[in-house]
């Protein structure tokens, strides 16, 4: 009797382990390549807790940081200039919705979300621009929309994003605006996911 009962709770552990139900609680980790609007390249990771109030529903909160080689718009000349890698960190509120359908450990997502961006500040490399008189990207925030896509494999994620983040000004050092830096980037990514069960039965 003992070891029937045994083997049921096993199976029932099993069965629970490998089913995503709402109300469930999930953490995914996120790495992959973050691609600035005009070009360049970076690298971000994203930290995200999650909370299924659907089996197909996950709503989560966003923790992000980007690495980015910003463009930099230099109004008096004409031509564009790259900026140190500076890294902006953001809080986003999210939401994604599987299309997860009976036994198959594939599923297919779309997501978005709105967040809090931090834009650090950069210097401009170029020699040929007077340091006097060109002041740092101040840091500043601004509030951003995000939308995303992928595809979960068991436990596993493949995920593309792209985040709307406006572009930050340029000043001098008598607080003239000068320039723009671009702050929009693309990302694609690679993770993982604890909790919440699997996909699939």
């Amino acid at each position: 009797m003992k070891k029937l009962f045994g083997v049921l709770l096993i199976l029932l552990m099993v069965h629970t382990a490998n089913a995503q139900q709402a109300g469930g609680f999930r953490f995914q980790m996120d790495l992959g390549t973050a691609v600035p609007k005009d070009g360049g390249i970076g690298a971000l990771i994203n930290l995200e807790p999650q909370i299924l109030l659907k089996d197909n529903l996950a709503v989560g909160l966003r923790f992000g940081v980007a690495g980015l080689a910003k463009d930099v718009t230099y109004y008096s000349i004409p031509e564009d200039y790259d900026g140190e890698i500076a890294a902006n960190a953001s809080i986003t509120g999210t939401m994604n919705y599987y299309f997860n359908k009976g036994n198959s450990r594939v599923a297919p997502y779309i997501g978005a979300g709105f967040g809090y961006f931090a834009l650090s500040n950069i210097d401009i490399e170029e020699e040929d621009i007077d340091a006097d008189e060109v002041g740092d990207l101040e840091a500043s925030f601004a509030w951003a929309p995000m939308v995303r896509a992928g595809v979960e494999l068991g436990k596993f994620r493949i995920g593309a994003e792209y985040n709307f983040v406006p572009k930050s000004d340029l000043q001098d050092v008598g607080g003239t605006v000068i320039g723009e830096a671009i702050n929009e980037y693309f990302g694609f990514t690679l993770g993982f996911f604890v909790g919440g069960g699997k996909w699939g039965r």
